[in-house]
């Protein structure tokens, strides 16, 4: 691949904490006191442009840390797998087709990956597997990575509205929780994406209110030329309308199985998405919220080896003593009959751990596929703003993150 030569615009550190340098990329969030916990940071940084310039400025500010992730990833996967790393990303860009759907979908961002992997001078396809995160644990048809909690809280006569997450991810990521501020353009609002170097976006929101967050569905039907579940991300916060963003996210090939939490300023969506179909959830509470873990509720559009998790399965063969179900229970015993849900009942939600072995906010251990990267919590109506910890939140104090006035 040719290097691309372009002048690029400078980029500037978003300083929240009242840090005294405009040149860190840490800013240290608060952290509990209890001994064995790690003192995390929140690295973050401000980008402005699109496409390939966007990448460009991403790839050359953290070219240390994209390095070391792309290690972290080999060395992971070797474990994992106890094979070549190399050898298994032949294998599965061979497997995986989904270009055309990119370059259909999200032109910009295809550049966009291209411009990290010449700015971070690392090999385009290295870079391309880390946007490709669920893709690759779907392709690996590896259940135990999937651990996120999500929840959303549309506005009931004035009330604010919210959707939040956990973030579960593989340990090999901690120290590199990341927020973009992408700022706007003509034709683009200004986003906080959640993130970690060398990736375009875990979940995220813009400032016109629209906030998206979602958790792999490892059960449902993939598709190996669909649209991968980052791209649908950014795709959606370059977005503002409701309607014209319900569309993409019913009618695009989706490359992945997933849960969407879709808030837009007062109302909130959920839907289930697979390769074939395409279902709203919605459990039907007074309080109008909706919750989600890892398993199918609605769509059945389930693979055949995962058949027990069919939602129109025998009632007796669902496993619903497995993690996700366990999880899914203790967010529906605290926000189903809410009266009142305020962000501190969501927090509240997120650091639960009620089944100590399936809890909801899961602590950093390395002998486990995932733990709690980040939790996010999203306020969407009013002047929208991120509510944002480094780390499981049971361990560090969620820091606010306004958008730029």
């Amino acid at each position: 691949m040719q290097l691309r030569k372009k002048l690029i615009p400078s980029l500037s550190l978003i300083v929240l904490l009242g840090c005294s340098s405009p040149t860190e990329k840490n800013i240290p969030s608060e952290i509990f006191t209890a001994t064995d916990v790690p003192k995390r940071e929140l690295k973050q940084a401000t980008f402005s442009g699109s496409g390939y310039e966007l990448g460009m400025q991403h790839g050359q500010f953290f070219k240390k840390e994209i390095a070391e992730i792309v290690l972290n990833w080999k060395e992971s996967t070797e474990a994992e797998l106890a094979r070549n790393s190399d050898e298994v990303l032949k294998e599965f860009l061979a497997y995986a087709d989904f270009e055309g759907s990119i370059k259909k979908w999200t032109p910009e961002l295809y550049e966009e990956v291209i411009g990290i992997a010449e700015g971070s001078e690392q090999r385009f396809d290295q870079i391309m597997v880390l946007n490709l995160l669920d893709e690759f644990w779907v392709y690996l048809n590896s259940i135990e990575n999937h651990h996120c909690s999500n929840i959303g809280v549309p506005s009931v006569n004035g009330s604010n509205s919210y959707v939040a997450q956990n973030m579960d991810i593989e340990p090999y990521t901690d120290g590199y929780q990341t927020l973009f501020r992408l700022k706007a353009t003509s034709d683009r609002p200004e986003q906080l994406v959640l993130s970690h170097p060398g990736l375009i976006a875990l979940n995220g929101m813009n400032s016109s209110g629209v906030g998206m967050i979602m958790n792999t569905i490892m059960q449902l039907n993939a598709s190996n030329s669909g649209l991968p579940v980052a791209f649908v991300v950014r795709k959606v916060l370059s977005m503002t309308e409701r309607d014209e963003i319900i569309e993409f996210i019913t009618s695009v090939n989706h490359a992945s199985g997933q849960n969407y939490i879709l808030g837009v300023r007062g109302e909130v969506f959920n839907f289930e998405a697979s390769a074939n179909k395409v279902v709203r959830f919605d459990p039907g509470n007074k309080n109008q919220t909706v919750y989600h873990t890892n398993h199918p509720i609605v769509n059945d559009d389930v693979k055949p080896w995962f058949a027990e998790f069919n939602p129109k399965a025998i009632a007796d063969t669902i496993p619903v003593t497995s993690n996700s179900y366990i999880r899914l229970a203790a967010l529906t015993k605290r926000i189903a009959d809410a009266e009142t849900i305020t962000d501190d009942l969501i927090k509240n939600a997120l650091r639960s751990k009620d089944d100590p072995n399936n809890p909801v906010c899961r602590p950093l251990d390395p002998k486990r596929y995932s733990f709690t990267f980040s939790s996010v919590l999203m306020t969407l109506t009013g002047e929208p703003y991120l509510q944002i910890t480094a780390g499981p939140p049971s361990e560090s104090e969620y820091l606010k993150v306004d958008f730029s006035k």
